[in-house]
């Protein structure tokens, strides 16, 4: 950590489920603790079924939304039929960060060996949002919080993270 000052961001919580509620969504609950746990504010939580265009739609009103700086999903990442989130990130995404997707695995093959294959998280930027999916279980949360965007949502990771860069994600749109 630097010497800089913690700059707190506003996330959503997504959890992908044709079956989950609010009160046994355990991977949007792990999420909504870390991340209120390490002083963030939860922007807004939804659950929706795996549906690729009303997860799309949910991500796009995210981004359209000022209050909400970055989205974490959580489910819908596996390689059945019904799996469709990364194809709705996907979908939503201006620019892929493939690096997370890689990442990722490595910190899942360290825990659960070569079934990390099967995961397909990623993560991108669209509209000045930074999004995320993860997979649907609480581990995978766990792993994907603690091993990665705790660091790169926090402005005092050095020597870079992604807080730092979030007002030059739009500098494109800008009029000059």
């Amino acid at each position: 950590m630097s010497d800089r000052q913690f700059i707190p961001i506003r996330i959503a919580v997504l959890t992908v489920s044709d079956t989950r509620t609010l009160a046994d969504d355990k991977s949007g609950q792990t999420l909504v603790d870390r991340l209120t746990g390490d002083k963030h504010i939860l922007a807004d939580r939804k659950i929706l079924p795996d549906e690729r265009f009303m997860i799309a739609d949910q991500l796009r009103a995210w981004c359209d939304d000022p209050e909400v700086d970055a989205v974490i999903s959580t489910g819908g990442t596996g390689l059945t039929g019904r799996d469709v989130t990364v194809e709705a990130h996907r979908d939503v995404y201006e620019k892929e960060i493939d690096a997370f997707s890689t990442y990722f695995t490595m910190i899942s093959a360290d825990k659960i060996g070569t079934s990390a294959i099967q995961s397909r998280a990623c993560g991108g930027v669209a509209n000045g949002t930074y999004l995320f999916a993860l997979p649907g279980s609480p581990g995978a949360c766990k792993d994907g919080w603690d091993g990665i965007l705790r660091h790169q949502l926090d402005y005092r990771h050095m020597p870079c993270n992604f807080v730092e860069i979030m007002p030059r994600l739009t500098e494109d749109q800008r009029r000059k």
